[in-house]
């Protein structure tokens, strides 16, 4: 398969890194998303990044000039809340911005718990003391912990910034923990739930994403087209490094979103 991507019945879309960059459009991202619209290809944004709400995704595409409708925004935290259903777990300590903790209390889910259940982590970017701190003591009592996404950083134009992996690796230090379950790419899931929805084969739909270990690793696992943009994350060298047969092993590579569907 190469970057025309001919046959192609349905994209999802990474959105840090992927389609922008910080606050900023990958050039040539919006000409792409016509491509997908001239073609009948049905279009998703998908995003591990946990730290807004899909109201809050919608405004942001909005002002970027990329129309879309609220269904069409997949985030980690939906792969959360389902896993939290599930578990038939109801009282948790959240690390998480006001965007996530509005998601989770609107389903049901309290998310500051004297007693929780577990201790949730998002990507934070409100983060203070009280919050990893109370978290921590929770930890120390027992309160497992689940993880809304394994991602070490977040792309930005200044460099990589500490995302859930990070937080991940602090709370370890910390209480000595690892997180019992992380849900969000490279979950499988994650990306076949809207698939099934709309009755398709997976193998007509692609992955695009600068993460080799979470957008790629998460294709392979949903048997469909994986295809790395070099304009965020993940290098030429991360690539070259991986061992044969690796799941993280992209169908296509691309330096931007910008050469695809032409």
């Amino acid at each position: 398969m190469d970057a025309s991507l001919e046959g192609l019945e349905a994209i999802f879309l990474d959105l840090d890194g992927t389609i922008y960059l910080g606050g900023e459009l990958i050039p040539g991202a919006l000409d792409f998303l016509s491509r997908c619209e001239q073609r009948g290809i049905r279009r998703f944004f998908l995003t591990n990044n946990s730290s807004r709400s899909v109201d809050q995704y919608h405004q942001k595409l909005a002002n970027l000039g990329i129309p879309c409708k609220k269904e069409e925004i997949l985030l980690s935290t939906h792969d959360l809340l389902a896993w939290l259903r599930r578990n038939e777990i109801s009282k948790t300590w959240l690390i998480g911005t006001e965007g996530m903790k509005n998601m989770l209390e609107e389903n049901g889910i309290t998310t500051d718990d004297d007693n929780p259940q577990y201790v949730v982590l998002g990507y934070d970017t409100e983060i203070n003391y009280d919050k990893i701190s109370t978290a921590s003591v929770h930890m120390h009592k027992g309160i497992p912990l689940v993880a809304s996404h394994p991602d070490m950083v977040c792309p930005s134009p200044d460099g990589g910034l500490p995302d859930v992996g990070a937080y991940l690796a602090m709370l370890k230090v910390t209480t000595g923990k690892d997180p019992v379950h992380i849900t969000g790419k490279p979950n499988a899931g994650m990306i076949l739930h809207k698939i099934e929805e709309l009755g398709l084969n997976p193998s007509k739909c692609a992955m695009v994403g600068d993460r080799l270990y979470t957008d790629i690793a998460m294709a392979t696992r949903a048997n469909c087209i994986g295809v790395l943009v070099l304009s965020g994350e993940a290098t030429m060298d991360d690539v070259s490094a991986l061992p044969e047969g690796a799941e993280q092993i992209p169908t296509t590579i691309v330096n931007s979103v910008d050469e695809l569907l032409r």
